[in-house]
């Protein structure tokens, strides 16, 4: 079952279909077939989303009070009134523990890399291609060269994004305006001829062309030609587990004589919209108990902002700017971010030239009330002069009553987006969706995109105008992310990195509610590639019920350390029962561990003993907290939260672990390495940032090594408080090795402790783990 047909939904409906899976696409609103998009007052007049009003049309207003938000309504979702740009997160801007004002962290737990592959499925299905400005049919958009000339002059980096826009009617043909294109290799889900770019302005209104690759000609054409059944005008309303697996969704029907109704499925993919997933999942949480407390957070508006350019010319100052001539978007300009690593700072973004539907002209120059009233004023004067005079030809009045369009053919609106900060929190307030989000935080990256705004004004001889609400710094935003981010583990999302929320096996998150931050550049191609990404890890797990040989492992377990623990196989066990969805288990325990540590060594293994003659002690006691024991097991870094302090002379004594992470046999170098981590920020006596990352080399050897090997933790100093992946790159302080004592592990034993059902069982699983992966690493073979 997909909940909603955006960019997550449409792509989760053909990967599941094309595997040959039953899938039903619920879809609120309605199919949209080119030439069937409003566009007459009267038609724009219901195109909004408001059953309780009795609309059911494409444009769905939210307004909250730090922000405003335009989302859609139709089959295809979002992809029928984007601007079309599909531009990949840059690489860097995956961040990893970067601070947030308010508290808290930035944290991606993906990677470039992890969705490089997907970006490449997403692109070839959906079809993009740079806008074709050197092509003659297609070279006459003066806002894409005004663009291109400030961004020269300036100095600022220019590109021509990919669009998801046919300019050509095939891919070996040459573009040309309004040429038939062929079908597609599914077929049409409209049965209507489709047209190429017309460059009528009219994207973000609906294709009447269909120039645009939408979803609707894309993903759910193929989806639907693999079997999938999409069911338009069917509402979600609520979600609940179903007795033995799986999920019941209650929906109700806006067809006539509709009415609510119950669909039960083996898996559940959410994808209705950031608002809309964070409002089902806010509004179903009784259902679903033990939702992360992340729910609802890191709400941001990736950084948008609507300017606009007015009596902008070219650089030449000779020819004016149309901003209705192109598509809405046809050029960007790129903003470093200080994650890049130049001598930029400040958080990234992405300018880029907008666009406005011709017909809109005409309401550009109602608009300047000045000029229409010093020309109406004239016109009176001309009119009076000619009853006087005789003078019947009124041509020439009624073309300066009528103006030149100055207004309109010079204005260029400016859409910036970027890195915001996403730390705002979704939440319901008397049954409705209400966001606590306002610009104050993310000031700075505001005011640098206004700033770089206003100088491309500059260059272009424009006035240089905000919008309206900028006077009380509210925003609007056709790019709400978060609500239900992902994380590491439920202490930091609602969903892990393949999108499946924690403690709730089939549930999914396939939209923008899942990204733990901004995107930085315009999110589409992001939520399809990780959609992408989670459908195939969904067909390579198989159906929730089945679960990996290494989940589901059970060993003898010992609490102990001493001999024979290696040297036989561990015996098979009846398997432990699974707690039931959303029955949380934590775990915990403490660990102290000393040794010593030389200022100025960055090898640990370097044998230095300069610390130990220098008394140069370290030691730190960790209480090493696992939020979710199934989680932690299921996933392949297994990590878990560190908190408590550490003491040295060299960093002023004991100073308390504001940030920490430890992970137990993480993947190695081979698979017959494992590693046990610790990351600790903290801040020494003078208030600098300092991270401690340590590191035990479990690896395949005899089991005399066993011991060593899980007690001695090679330990680094690093400056600043450095995030996963990076410890290379920092300068290291500092270097030595710590040691747990037989008496300090017999405390540690005593130490664990439980909070949730079945507790007993829950240390059972985790001792049964460690068991089994001391055996695959030490044990014959």
């Amino acid at each position: 079952m997909v909940v909603g047909s955006g960019f997550g939904g449409s792509v989760a409906a053909y990967r599941m279909a094309s595997a040959g899976l039953s899938v039903v696409v619920l879809e609120r609103g309605r199919a949209y077939s080119p030439g069937s998009f409003p566009r007459s007052p009267a038609e724009m007049g219901k195109a909004f989303w408001d059953p309780v009003a009795g609309l059911y049309g494409l444009f769905d207003v939210w307004s909250f009070d730090g922000c405003d938000s335009v989302v859609s309504s139709g089959l295809g979702g979002g992809s029928l009134i984007y601007a079309n740009v599909l531009l990949r997160k840059d690489e860097r801007w995956f961040v990893n523990e970067e601070p947030l004002p308010r508290g808290g962290y930035e944290n991606w737990p993906v990677t470039r890399a992890d969705l490089d592959p997907h970006y490449d499925a997403v692109e070839k299905m959906i079809g993009v291609t740079t806008y074709p400005l050197e092509n003659p049919a297609y070279s006459d958009t003066p806002k894409t060269r005004a663009l291109q000339d400030a961004a020269t002059e300036l100095g600022l980096d220019f590109r021509l994004p990919p669009l998801a826009v046919s300019f050509a009617p095939s891919r070996d043909a040459a573009p040309g305006i309004g040429l038939p294109l062929a079908d597609g290799p599914y077929g049409s889900l409209h049965g209507v001829q489709r047209r190429t770019c017309r460059l009528c302005g009219e994207c973000n209104l609906g294709c009447n062309d269909g120039a645009k690759n939408s979803l609707d000609h894309t993903y759910l054409a193929a989806a639907r030609h693999h079997g999938a059944d999409l069911r338009t005008l069917h509402e979600v309303r609520g979600i609940r587990p179903r007795r033995g697996g799986g999920y019941a969704v209650d929906y109700s029907t806006h067809t006539p004589g509709g009415g609510p109704g119950t669909i039960t499925c083996d898996r559940l993919v959410l994808a209705a919209g950031t608002l809309g997933t964070s409002f089902l999942l806010l509004r179903s949480r009784a259902e679903l108990p033990g939702l992360s407390d992340r729910l609802g957070t890191r709400f941001s508006g990736n950084g948008d902002l609507l300017t606009f350019l007015l009596r902008a010319k070219d650089r030449t100052g000779s020819r004016t700017i149309t901003g209705s001539r192109g598509p809405v978007i046809t050029s960007a300009i790129r903003l470093a971010d200080t994650a890049d690593g130049t001598r930029e700072t400040g958080r990234g973004g992405y300018i880029e030239d907008g666009g406005f539907p011709a017909f809109v002209d005409w309401l550009v120059e109602g608009a300047d009330l000045r000029g229409e009233l010093g020309r109406a004023a004239r016109f009176l004067v001309d009119r009076l002069r000619a009853m006087v005079t005789g003078d019947t030809n009124m041509s020439a009045e009624f073309a300066d009553l009528v103006g030149r369009g100055e207004l309109s053919t010079s204005s260029l609106p400016l859409l910036g987006m970027g890195r915001d900060v996403p730390d705002g929190v979704l939440r319901l307030r008397g049954g409705r969706l209400d966001v606590e989000w306002h610009t104050e935080t993310g000031e700075e990256y505001f005011d640098r995109v206004r700033a770089t705004m206003g100088r491309i004004a500059d260059v272009l001889g424009a006035e240089y105008a905000d919008m309206p609400a900028w006077i009380s710094k509210r925003i609007i935003t056709v790019h709400p992310l978060g609500g239900a981010p992902m994380g590491r583990h439920p202490g930091e999302g609602v969903c892990d990195a393949y999108g499946e929320v924690f403690d709730h096996p089939g549930l999914y998150i396939a939209d923008g509610a899942a990204l733990p931050g901004p995107v930085g550049a315009n999110p589409s191609l992001t939520i399809a590639a990780l959609a992408d990404r989670m459908c195939t890890r969904m067909l390579e797990k198989g159906p929730p019920s089945t679960r990996s040989a290494k989940a589901t492992r059970e060993v003898e377990f010992h609490m102990t350390m001493g001999a024979g623990l290696v040297g036989e196989p561990p015996a098979e066990t009846r398997p432990a029962p699974m707690p039931a969805p959303g029955e949380r288990t934590s775990l915990s325990f403490t660990e102290e561990m000393r040794g010593f540590l030389s200022l100025g060594v960055d090898d640990p293994r370097s044998g230095d003993m300069s610390a130990r003659s220098h008394g140069d002690r370290f030691s730190f006691e960790l209480t090493i907290t696992i939020d979710d024991v199934n989680g932690f097991l299921a996933e392949p870094t297994h990590q878990a939260r560190a908190a408590g302090w550490v003491d040295s002379p060299v960093c002023g004594g004991r100073r308390a672990v504001e940030q920490g992470w430890f992970n137990l046999f993480a993947p190695g170098m081979s698979p017959d390495r494992r590693e046990m981590r610790y990351r600790l920020w903290f801040l020494d006596d003078d208030g600098e940032k300092r991270t401690l990352s340590g590191r035990k080399d479990v690896h395949h050897g005899p089991a005399t090594r066993l011991w060593l090997d899980t007690s001695t933790l090679f330990t680094r100093l690093l400056e600043g408080h450095v995030p996963e992946g990076e410890e290379d790159k920092a300068t290291v302080l500092g270097a030595g090795t710590l040691h747990i004592r037989p008496m300090d592990l017999a405390a540690t034993l005593k130490s664990f402790d439980t909070e949730g059902p079945r507790g007993m069982t829950a240390v059972a699983r985790f001792g049964k783990f460690f068991v089994g992966e001391l055996w695959d690493v030490y044990g014959p073979g």
